[in-house]
């Protein structure tokens, strides 16, 4: 189907009789509980497909592809479903930023003007303003999520390291991670730097869609690309960047824990973003995490540093983010994030 008229047609509806979404999330015993769960969630929030990996240490403990990657096919979602991330395109451009922190090529502190980024108003925005959302109003006394201003760091990348921001995720991230199913958007401009061939690549991915008045529209992708968004990935690659940073493979330990720091705003209030990553507790747990939402696009990432677990669930509509206050570090709302943190991370024994 050709993406670029397909937002004109309208698809059968792919649910069983819908559920409400719960007020929290269902006790899970077992990973048929949790698997369950989430194909509940799917459907209660109109999500035609998902793809979702839990890791633990340097293992893929669970991964399951549940619903439709495109309805009109029939063609399932799979653990290798690619997805576009939206946000969760920020993790991997923030390490990138941080590697160059390490190699001594750019600082933290480093006003943003250096590297012509001209912002109206401008009164002492740093580097690590813009990767912690504290740019605006005072800089660095209150977070405010904004993916516009952290796009800016792509002209800062591109400066420092001398290249395209594919070019540089490649040869920092990708490549020597192995991360084949991770390209910028097919529709950008960035897209041929990665190698790929983009007919065979899209083939790959999971058909965005809308869900207005009991149907499921076919949407068109954005297609952009910058730090801030616009990477496709599939769960088995997110995961797999997440066990690389927990095994010092792209940063030092000290860096990396300066990423999953949170900013600390003005009289002292703990923000809940760090450098590229929310960050919050949860039952006592330290957690850090991302999420995506934009056209037809949602994704999430879950990790808890201390015990090396991580969740990443991606999903061909904006149901897995849009419902709820993501946006404002509230990772709590999220009945997603809630049920893989009881069931695995939260208390008791988790489950196997």
């Amino acid at each position: 189907m050709d993406r670029r008229t397909a937002t004109k047609v309208l698809v059968a509806l792919l649910v069983s009789p819908v559920l409400p979404a719960p007020a929290q999330a269902a006790a899970v015993r077992s990973l048929a509980d949790f698997e369950a769960e989430l194909d509940r969630l799917r459907r209660s929030n109109h999500i035609p497909g998902i793809s979702a990996v839990v890791a633990r240490g340097q293992s893929i403990v669970w991964q399951k592809g549940l619903g439709l990657a495109d309805i009109a096919s029939s063609r399932a979602s799979e653990p290798g479903t690619l997805y576009h991330l939206a946000s969760l395109t920020k993790p991997f451009a923030g390490t990138v930023l941080l590697q160059l922190v390490q190699e001594g090529k750019i600082s933290l502190d480093d006003p943003v003007e250096k590297y012509g980024v001209k912002i109206d108003g401008d009164s002492g925005i740093l580097v690590r303003h813009l990767l912690s959302h504290t740019s605006e109003g005072v800089p660095g006394s209150r977070f405010i999520y904004n993916g516009d201003r952290y796009a800016m760091l792509t002209s800062v990348i591109i400066r420092i390291d001398g290249k395209p921001l594919v070019s540089s995720l490649r040869e920092r991230i990708l490549d020597p991670l192995g991360l084949g199913e991770t390209a910028p958007n097919p529709q950008s401009p960035a897209f041929p730097y990665s190698g790929k061939d983009r007919q065979t690549y899209e083939a790959r991915m999971a058909t965005g869609y809308t869900f207005r008045e009991g149907q499921q529209v076919v949407t068109a992708y954005p297609s952009l690309f910058s730090a801030a968004a616009g990477l496709v990935s599939s769960a088995t690659d997110v995961a797999a960047f997440s066990m690389a940073l927990d095994r010092g493979a792209l940063l030092s330990p000290q860096t990396r824990a300066l990423a999953w720091t949170p900013a600390v705003g003005e009289r002292g209030k703990v923000l809940p973003y760090g450098l590229g990553w929310f960050t919050t507790r949860y039952k006592k747990l330290s957690v850090v995490w991302h999420y995506g939402l934009w056209t037809a696009i949602s994704s999430l990432i879950v990790k808890v540093p201390d015990q090396q677990l991580t969740f990443v669930v991606l999903a061909n509509s904006d149901g897995l983010s849009s419902p709820y206050a993501l946006g404002a570090g509230k990772l709590d709302s999220s009945p997603w994030a809630r049920t893989f943190l009881d069931a695995f991370a939260a208390g008791g024994k988790p489950i196997a």
